[in-house]
């Protein structure tokens, strides 16, 4: 005879349910403000130089003894440290990514994604959704020379890099000879640079706000590169690209523009390259069922908290606003390092 199961008295079945889930969900703050807050501390690279008790972390790490225990357990629970006979440890992520020591180190990004302009962005999501746009004034992040992208171009550069060296990959492949490079919105010029430096013979415009170019000429000058990288300073909205390049990179940009302008973008980039001229597009972009893969799915929000029209849009977006832009065909390609891809466009 079947089991019996009493009916849930609102005629909802709960098996499968998952208050946990809600919990969890609710208190996720916790859990980004406990990395940065290890990250501020360099607690990382105090258990990766051998610090394996919370006495000897709080000695390294000038902290209280009991509240670095706690954080540490707090870590230990999140997977980022390990615990055992032997003490505290580094997980794998941990030690790659979070120890300063480490060539992968990405810890800085923190000093971005949890600026407190960021983070005061979703301070109401129910107001945002609402209104539909972004609660931090007019323009958001789109502001005119918004500081905020300062500290992106220093903070953000480890976390980009695998995708700055496909990209320049990438480009070789197509152009191994001379090249004429403009990368709109550079911020750490990175993008850019990565071209330079895989082709001798590449010469780079970086676009973007004036205090944002000294970042990325800074970086220019770090990688040797500075006598082949010139500097295009304004709005990548209305500023003269130019003419006459061959490959133009609009990295990270498009999703902060209604369709409307991320077309006039399109037609702007069209104008400016050569016959057979190519255009990488670097950006979050969820399958069509805008729910997968998780992390540009969820990047909309992120655009919805910080601009006033922007979102993730998918590869079907993007190859009819190029299409209507008097663009060729268009590629998606995914990088060897997740969560973003790239959309190769021809003329």
């Amino acid at each position: 005879m079947p089991e019996h199961r009493p009916e849930s008295p609102t005629g909802i079945d709960s098996e499968g349910a998952n208050p946990g889930l809600v919990f969890e969900t609710l208190n996720a703050h916790q859990r980004s403000a406990a990395l940065t807050g290890a990250l501020e501390l360099d607690l990382f690279t105090a258990i990766g130089e051998g610090a394996s008790t919370a006495d000897a972390v709080s000695r390294q790490c000038g902290t209280n003894a009991r509240a670095t225990r706690i954080l540490c357990d707090f870590l230990a629970a999140d997977g980022f440290i390990t615990k055992g006979d032997a003490g505290y440890g580094l997980s794998p992520t941990a030690a790659v990514y979070l120890d300063r020591r480490s060539p992968k180190y990405i810890g800085s990004i923190a000093k971005f994604t949890n600026s407190p302009h960021q983070l005061e962005a979703y301070r109401d999501v129910a107001e945002l959704v609402r209104q539909g746009r972004t609660l931090l004034g007019d323009h958001g992040t789109t502001e005119h020379e918004y500081s905020g992208w300062i500290e992106f171009a220093r903070s953000m550069v480890p976390m980009l890099m695998p995708a700055a060296n496909f990209l320049a990959d990438l480009a070789f492949e197509r152009f191994s000879g001379p090249i004429r490079v403009l990368d709109i919105a550079a911020g750490h010029g990175m993008f850019g640079i990565s071209v330079a430096q895989k082709n001798p013979h590449a010469t780079i415009v970086a676009l973007d706000w004036p205090g944002v170019l000294q970042v990325a000429r800074e970086n220019a000058v770090a990688a040797d590169v500075q006598d082949r990288f010139s500097e295009l300073s304004g709005n990548a909205l209305d500023v003269d690209y130019g003419c006459d390049f061959d490959l133009v990179m609009a990295t990270n940009f498009l999703h902060h523009f209604d369709r409307p302008t991320c077309v006039s973008v399109m037609k702007k980039i069209r104008d400016c390259l050569k016959p057979g001229g190519a255009v990488y597009t670097l950006e979050f972009i969820p399958n069509e069922d805008r729910i997968t893969p998780a992390v540009p799915a969820k990047f909309s929000l992120t655009m919805l908290a910080t601009t006033p029209a922007g979102e993730a849009y998918t590869f079907s977006d993007f190859d009819s606003m190029f299409r209507e832009s008097g663009f060729g065909t268009s590629e998606m390609l995914d990088l060897p390092a997740p969560p973003q891809r790239v959309i190769v466009t021809t003329l």
